[in-house]
Formats: structure tokens, C-alpha cells, sequence
């Protein structure tokens, strides 16, 4: 029996700044026993809440589901132990595959060479079995496989998420420095616009913003647009039970009332990119986007306004940066009267820059970027 088979545990990944969140939202989707670590959550739930939480959660990055735990002090002992699971009720020979792996305060030290034996002991284990061995493919693989080894304690998962759960499958066209997903739905949530009043990003870029927004107003799954799954590939996975909590949730959805949602961008080819990511989510043609500079527009007021501005750093022109932001914060001043403002910096330095006394900041990384959002209330 499969480790998870025994407990119904799984592992929820998660930025560190995004456990509480995502902590909500497991509890939300009917986990139990949640028990938050360092790099994510460890949760319990049953095999309808597993496929709920895969397919709804938007500030989770992956969930795994564990094979098998063991005390591991070398890598021949790795590889030993890994020959136990039965590797050809997850895979086939037809299959791909990816391994990660992480390593921390154990004898094994290096996390590349980890996963290259994990790596063997599947392939040896599907090869004794049909004579040919699955092929690796670490950009999409078919199935992916996780191994962890902490203190001296080894976890090997399947990847029930199926691949990273940021990657929606709206963002068909994009520009240069997009804001992550999580990140995404991370600022709407805590905006905490549930579309009482208009909702409006002044530098849309490629939309991901509104595309969450979008999809959290909307009610529509995370995974709404993913055709496959990991855990379709667990050997108890049952599909009639997920063909009718997907076909459920899907009834959810509602439509998006006309100019509730709304961002405009100075670039031709942000407010193509912007309008395509949309029109790929239910209601997304409802979504107002426009050619516009923000200096341009006449007023946003009584609005949410969230914002991801260029900062520089990949863009190539940071000269021009604190101009930019000055004359962003004169437009949330002067025409964004009664409006809230939440405003994502890529360079937390940037910040006096735009001349408006915070309600808050919250330490929220993007890609690596060490980054801040900060609430302006505008009266």
C-alpha cells in the first residue's frame, strides 16, 4: 500500500508569503488536519476532496501525493528503497517522466544527483518489467515525480497536480516581466474585492490581473482550461467520480457583468496579449481592454484599482522608471478619488517614488524578485 493510501495525506506547496492563504483555501475545499511547514502544507482529505483541491486551488503551486517514507542516510540505499514501488501502476513504458528533488540537513547532499538515482530505479523497474524503459522529459512530462530528504528522511510523491498549477492555460499571448499567477490571484484576494465596485488595472500588460479577477468574480476552477491531470495516473484514481465533481464545480461558473472588470495598457501589443488571455476564460469578452496611457484617462473613481507597473529590471529602462511612478501616483491623487489602490513593486526602493502615504505593505516575491504590495487609500 502507497503511503498516501494509508493516512490520505498529501503535501500542498506553497510560497512562504502565500501558507495563510493557502491554508484558507484547503480548509475551503474540505481538508483537515493541516499542518503548515516551511515550503508548504501538509493536509489530509479524501479522494474527491484531492481532485476539489487540484482543480479549484489558486494559491497552491503543486500537491503531492506520497509513495512511500523512509529513514535514507545514502544514495545506494535510495536507489534500494525505490525499487520497492511498483512503478508500473504510475507509469508506463510509453510514458515520460520528470524527477525533482530537494535536499536539507541530510548526508545526502546533492539534490541533482538524488534524483538521478530516483531517476534509475524507476527506469530499472519498468524495464526489468516490459524491456524498454520511459523516456525523461523534464519540460512536460507525462507524469512527474518528487523526492524530498529532510533530516535523514526521504519522501518520494507523485505530483498529482500534474505539472505547476500557476500555469492556468489563459496566458496564450504574453510581454516581457508577466506577473506569476499565484501572485495574481494572491492580489486580488487580498484587495479584497469580491466585485462590489469596479475593478481596474492602468497597466495591464499582458491582463493576468484582470484574468484573475476574472476567474475568482466568475467563479472559474483554476484548472478550468488543463486537459490532464497527476492524479489520473494514481492506481485508485476513479473516473466517474472526477467526471462528476469536474462537471460540478463547472455549473458554478457565473457570468461577468458588463464593466465590472476593466485595464488598459500604452502598448499595442500588451492590450492584444491582454484581450486573447481573457477571451480563453467564461465571460472574458465582457472584460473592457483599451489603448490607453494611464496619464489619459479622465478618472477612476470609487474603483479598485490593482497594478503591477514596470520596474525595470528585465524591461531594460530604468532610467525612466521613477518619472513613470511619480506621474502615477499625481493620476491615483488627482482623478481616483474614493478609490483603493493596491500596487505591486518589483523594487521595494521604488515606493517613495510614488509620493502617497501607504496603508500598508506586504512582502510578496515575483520570480525572485523580493517585491512589495502596498495599499494607497484615496480620499
Amino acid at each position: 500500500m502507497l503511503e498516501y493510501q494509508k493516512n490520505g495525506r498529501y503535501f500542498a506547496q506553497a510560497p512562504r508569503e502565500l501558507l495563510d492563504l493557502a491554508g484558507e483555501e484547503l480548509r475551503y475545499l474540505g481538508a483537515r488536519s493541516l499542518r503548515p511547514v516551511h515550503r508548504g502544507i501538509h493536509f489530509e482529505t479524501d479522494p474527491e476532496g484531492l481532485y476539489r483541491t487540484v482543480y479549484r486551488a489558486r494559491f497552491v503551486t503543486r500537491v503531492l501525493a506520497p509513495l512511500l517514507r523512509f529513514r535514507c542516510h545514502a544514495t545506494r540505499y535510495l536507489y534500494r528503497r525505490a525499487r520497492e514501488i511498483d512503478w508500473a501502476e504510475l507509469l508506463s513504458a510509453e510514458d515520460t517522466f520528470a524527477v525533482f528533488a530537494s535536499v536539507a540537513n541530510s548526508r545526502i547532499r546533492h539534490s541533482q544527483y538524488a534524483a538521478l538515482k530516483l531517476k534509475d530505479a524507476i527506469v530499472d523497474t519498468i524495464r526489468d518489467r516490459f524491456g524498454k524503459r520511459p523516456d525523461v522529459d523534464r519540460k512536460d512530462p507525462d507524469q512527474g515525480f518528487g523526492l524530498h530528504i529532510e533530516n535523514d528522511v526521504a519522501t518520494i510523491s507523485l505530483d498529482v497536480s500534474g505539472g505547476s498549477l500557476h500555469r492556468r492555460g489563459y496566458r496564450v499571448r504574453s510581454v516581457e516581466a508577466p506577473m506569476q499567477e499565484t501572485l495574481a490571484a494572491a492580489v486580488i484576494r487580498l484587495s479584497g474585492w469580491e466585485g462590489t465596485r469596479p475593478l481596474y488595472d492602468p497597466m495591464c500588460g499582458s491582463g493576468t490581473l484582470l484574468c484573475e479577477a476574472l476567474s475568482a468574480y466568475c467563479r472559474v476552477p483554476a484548472g478550468y482550461l488543463r486537459k490532464r491531470f497527476g492524479f489520473m495516473g494514481l492506481p485508485d484514481f476513479e473516473p466517474d467520480r472526477w467526471r462528476t465533481l469536474r462537471s460540478r464545480e463547472d455549473r458554478d461558473i457565473r457570468p461577468l457583468p458588463q464593466g465590472l472588470i476593466g485595464g488598459s495598457d500604452c502598448s499595442n501589443e500588451a492590450v492584444r496579449a491582454a484581450r486573447a488571455n481573457a477571451q480563453r476564460l467564461p465571460g472574458g469578452g465582457e472584460a473592457t481592454v483599451r489603448l490607453l496611457d494611464f496619464r489619459n484617462i479622465p478618472d477612476l473613481q470609487d474603483a479598485t484599482i490593482v497594478c503591477n507597473p514596470p520596474y525595470g529590471v528585465r524591461l531594460g529602462h530604468t532610467k525612466e522608471i521613477p518619472g513613470l511612478y511619480r506621474d502615477f501616483g499625481d493620476f491615483l491623487k488627482q482623478r481616483c478619488r474614493g478609490a483603493s489602490a493596491f500596487v505591486y513593486f518589483g523594487r521595494p526602493e521604488l515606493i517613495p517614488t510614488i509620493r502617497l502615504h501607504p496603508a500598508w505593505k506586504m512582502p510578496l516575491k515575483n520570480g525572485g524578485l523580493d517585491g512589495r504590495l502596498v495599499r494607497f487609500d484615496l480620499y
